[in-house]
């Protein structure tokens, strides 16, 4: 690595804890950002009402299809690091006006799925509470504040400190899942799923719907990226937490997809109507004692997810700040904790007030399911520009191959499948809507942008030149 590579990544971290992230806690950060509890819980219902039979496959290809995408996000990964690394990233390949643009969407991202854990958080937080006699209906807005208070208190002091502990609780969380889905499998013998093996019923149409459902469940592998201005050897550390994140959690879900359905095959209710399909398979199977450890571990996991989303969105909005994109303040580190305090206080106030805004509209399950849905048109618009992005750097590299083109036209076109899933059919109203919303919302940054430069001249030029600098 170079002399002005080093120092440029210096110059964006500054103030910020270089090297304090190794593999594991960079593995946390996109593990519980994907959050297996969180599909596991909620999401596969919602998989299973397109696929049925075939939810299983359509979790497998959709953790091949966004392999894809990780192998073209590592080319860049593998050469270059700095915080918020995929607005960085997508900036050198298409350049600074689209790398801006994908991280005005990426926080919009980051945003929808902290909102889903907060909400997810609350549904789980009640339903705990109920099964140790609590019954005092709390106000929706008191778990989001009790939740953001303390995420914000844990990634302010030391993100090293925050990001394993979300690995931690994700992984009691899960551990109670998978010894539930053992009970379910072998407590009356060994079957074989045949019907599930041989996708029968599923057809091309309904996976492809699913998909788009597994791909709310499987976005946030990239977030480990965010922390590249952290990570200690990031160009090694970095390529492989996005990878082996998506892979344990998609092997994880294909699993459970396939035990969920499975288990509720006798059941009076199907899949897709079930609210906590794993409470249901703890009754079904008689071990009622398991829904207090999954709830309780399915509360601290969404309470992980959320902490990993401000984590990520606020080492975007750091980079962007020292960019002059947003205000300069909010680019500043804690003196103390080398914390990018002030962007992480920015964001848990949005993460806090949308949700407590929306609540009052709707209920609590309807917003989950909304901000996943809203979440996932910002991801796929991401992931389609790091495909384009990756063989234009390394284009201009002169290290682009025959593979790499390949892996990006592979990339590209496996997101055509969700993407046309998400307007086709038509969804209900307001689904329908949801679109639009995230157009409106790409229109205000590129207006925001443009307001920007008209006060900046130099701010593109300013920002083509730190991330073109060798890194």
């Amino acid at each position: 690595m170079s002399d002005s590579r080093r120092n440029t990544s210096a110059r964006a971290c500054s103030g910020c804890s270089a090297g304090a992230l190794g593999f594991p806690a960079l593995l946390a950060q996109s593990v519980a950002l994907i959050s297996p509890t969180m599909t596991a819980a909620l999401i596969i219902p919602l998989a299973f009402a397109s696929a049925g039979s075939g939810t299983w496959m359509a979790y497998l290809f959709g953790t091949g299809m966004l392999l894809f995408v990780a192998f073209n996000l590592n080319q860049f990964a593998r050469r270059s690091t700095s915080p918020g690394s995929m607005y960085a990233y997508v900036g050198r390949g298409l350049g600074p006006v689209s790398g801006v643009l994908s991280g005005w969407t990426l926080l919009w991202c980051y945003l929808f799925i902290g909102i889903a854990g907060m909400t997810g958080f609350t549904i789980f937080g009640r339903e705990l509470l109920s099964l140790m006699g609590i019954h005092t209906a709390i106000p929706l807005v008191v778990f989001f504040v009790v939740l953001g208070v303390i995420a914000w208190a844990l990634a302010v002091k030391d993100v090293r400190l925050s990001s394993m502990l979300t690995l931690a609780l994700e992984g009691i969380s899960v551990l109670c899942i998978l010894a539930l889905a053992v009970v379910v499998v072998f407590a009356h013998g060994i079957h074989v799923d045949t019907t599930q093996l041989s996708l029968h019923g599923a057809s091309a149409r309904g996976m492809s719907l699913a998909v788009v459902a597994c791909i709310f469940g499987l976005v946030g592998f990239e977030s480990a990226t965010a922390l590249g201005g952290e990570a200690r050897n990031p160009l090694r550390n970095i390529p492989r937490a996005v990878v082996w994140s998506l892979v344990i959690a998609g092997l994880f879900f294909v699993v459970m997809s396939y035990v969920e359905v499975y288990g509720t095959r006798n059941s009076s209710a199907t899949l897709d109507t079930l609210a906590m399909p794993l409470n249901t398979l703890a009754d079904l199977e008689s071990v009622g004692y398991f829904k207090f450890p999954i709830d309780l571990g399915a509360t601290i996991s969404f309470f992980a997810l959320s902490l990993s989303c401000l984590n990520a969105g606020a080492r975007l909005i750091y980079p962007m700040a020292r960019h002059s994109v947003f205000p300069a303040t909010l680019g500043k580190a804690h003196a103390a904790n080398a914390t990018p305090a002030l962007a992480l206080t920015a964001y848990i106030l949005l993460m806090v007030a949308v949700p407590a805004i929306w609540s009052s509209r709707t209920d609590v399950l309807t917003i989950f399911n909304d901000a996943g849905t809203l979440a996932a048109f910002g991801f796929l618009l991401a992931y389609f520009l790091i495909a384009i992005a990756a063989p234009m750097y390394l284009r201009k590299l002169g290290e682009l191959t025959r593979r790499s083109v390949a892996i990006s036209l592979l990339a590209f076109v496996f997101l055509l499948v969700p993407t046309i899933g998400s307007f086709y059919p038509l969804p209900p109203w307001p689904t329908n809507l949801f679109p639009y919303l995230f157009l409106t919302y790409l229109l205000l940054g590129g207006t925001w942008l443009y307001l920007t430069t008209r006060r900046h001249p130099g701010i593109l030029t300013a920002i083509e030149t730190d991330l073109e600098s060798p890194a």
